[in-house]
């Protein structure tokens, strides 16, 4: 399914109305580069589920908590892991045990590691426009 939003607020719109329909333990892999949108989106997500702390990247903790909605989002930066193994040092499989949404940038740098993940690639059109694309996972087409 693809999706093309032409602002900030489009694109966070957009993960809102997904945030609303996932189900536990949903992995979500984000895909595109720096500055494309993904945090912006995960903020959405978090409004989608309820939560209403304010999200930030996780680029410096490298996973960020957040339980204040109808489920926990667990909003990860893989970046600087250098492969898959480095998942079970920061404590991965307890996150999944947990029923929450895992939401991971950057998770080209552990592919092998997720089992059957919702994938949603963000690709940067112009300043302001992106087209954002979602595949595999167990969701269903939604709707702004």
């Amino acid at each position: 399914m693809e999706y093309i939003t032409n602002s900030p607020e489009e694109t966070e719109a957009l993960g809102a109305a997904l945030g609303r329909i996932l189900q536990p333990g949903t992995v979500i892999a984000y895909t595109g580069d720096l500055g494309a949108g993904k945090t912006a989106f995960t903020r959405g997500i978090a409004r989608g589920l309820g939560i209403g702390e304010i999200v930030t990247s996780p680029t410096y903790t490298i996973v960020n908590e957040y339980l204040g909605g109808r489920l926990p989002l667990f909003h990860f930066d893989m970046y600087r892991l250098r492969s898959s193994e480095d998942l079970w040092d920061i404590g991965w499989e307890d996150y999944l045990e947990r029923g929450g949404i895992c939401a991971v940038e950057w998770s080209e740098n552990i592919t092998d590691a997720l089992e059957e993940p919702l994938f949603i690639c963000i690709e940067k059109l112009s300043e302001n426009s992106r087209k954002i694309t979602l595949k595999g996972g167990n969701f269903h087409a939604f709707s702004l």
